[in-house]
């Protein structure tokens, strides 16, 4: 290859995407970096969730990482090379419309975690719907250790564990295994990291075979309801399952339970 075409090579592109069977598998592609989020790679992000939330097809996301980590929190390089207030709040506030978008997608989210999510890299695990990770994973919001508290990180965080753990994972910065992710609540699943891929895919297929309006309708409804007192959320889910009722996928499915055979969802 001449010195010219090496130099007109693309780069490749910061996050990938790639379709199976209703599944829509995201790879945040900045291996070499630890898939930290560079302010162009929350931007590929957003714009594919957006994409695919208006995407009839997909009934499920997987998030993954590229390379040795799932991914290592903001890219401090960036931060470091724009330290002006400003651009500093451009970045967060970037990152927090790309989580909200993963909360407000109507497809159900699941992370595929390998090697380390640190930082805003355990937040993203800590937002998406469920996760799976392998054996080997490591989770930690370390940002106090130097000098920069995860204050967003511990948005999700405290919402995905209890408050006590929360804390402890905040105020000393250090690791915590796949097996005690899984028993705080941060992950669903650990499995071995050669079981790793085909493990999430078949909890992504298995929420894909389910009816995409009432799985729709059903997270968007979860999301509301957490952050309500008790007599506000059983009005406002008594309102959903009135409007559930009122669909086709529900009376296919009573009707189908009723004389014992699989349900036809519409569409």
């Amino acid at each position: 290859m001449s010195a010219a075409a090496f130099a007109a090579s693309p780069e490749p592109p910061l996050l990938l995407r790639e379709d199976r069977e209703g599944v829509a598998i995201l790879t945040l592609n900045r291996g070499a970096a630890r898939n930290a989020l560079s302010l162009a790679l929350m931007e590929a992000l957003l714009a594919a969730l957006e994409g695919i939330g208006a995407d009839p097809g997909v009934r499920a996301v997987v998030l993954r990482g590229a390379g040795p980590a799932f991914c290592a929190g903001h890219d401090l390089r960036e931060m470091r090379a724009n330290p002006g207030r400003e651009a500093v709040e451009a970045i967060f506030a970037r990152c927090t419309r790309t989580l909200i978008a993963i909360i407000r997608l109507p497809q159900p989210v699941i992370a595929q975690v390998h090697g380390i999510a640190t930082a805003a890299g355990c937040q993203l695990v800590a937002t998406c719907d469920l996760a799976v990770a392998s054996e080997e994973a490591r989770f930690a919001t370390p940002g106090v250790e130097i000098g920069l508290f995860c204050s967003t990180p511990m948005v999700a965080l405290s919402r995905a564990v209890p408050r006590k753990v929360a804390l402890e994972m905040l105020l000393l910065g250090e690791p915590i295994g796949a097996a005690e992710a899984l028993r705080i609540g941060l992950v669903n699943r650990v499995v071995p990291s050669d079981a790793l891929e085909a493990a999430t895919l078949a909890l992504a297929r298995a929420i894909a075979e389910k009816p995409r309006r009432v799985v729709a309708l059903g997270k968007a409804a979860f999301a509301r309801q957490v952050e309500l007192g008790l007599e506000e959320a059983y009005a406002e889910m008594g309102r959903v399952m009135a409007e559930n009722m009122m669909m086709a996928e529900a009376a296919e499915g009573i009707d189908a339970f009723l004389q014992k055979r699989a349900p036809r969802w519409p569409g």
